[in-house]
């Protein structure tokens, strides 16, 4: 099990569409390769957690970066062409 995030995507959770890709590519000749994790949200990034609570994005997480759902459908689709 792969995981895309943190230091495989060198801490820029931006680059896990990178890594992704290029584990996919890996797991059509190893077989030792099960899985793949990403950090994925709804949107794009990460918030602190404000003291208004009001304040807070819907969709944005409040612990990781995370890549957003349009991103993550298209590598999973990409995924699913490839394998």
């Amino acid at each position: 099990m792969i995981d895309c995030s943190h230091g495989n995507s060198l801490k820029d959770y931006k680059r896990q569409p990178e890594v992704f890709k290029e584990v996919i590519m890996q797991m059509r000749y190893n077989e030792n390769l099960i899985g793949l994790m990403l950090e994925s949200n709804l949107q794009e990034g990460f918030q602190e957690i404000p003291k208004d609570l009001k304040k807070l994005k819907p969709g944005v997480s409040i612990t990781d970066g995370c890549i957003d759902w349009e991103s993550t459908e298209k590598i999973v689709m990409t995924a699913y062409e490839v394998l």
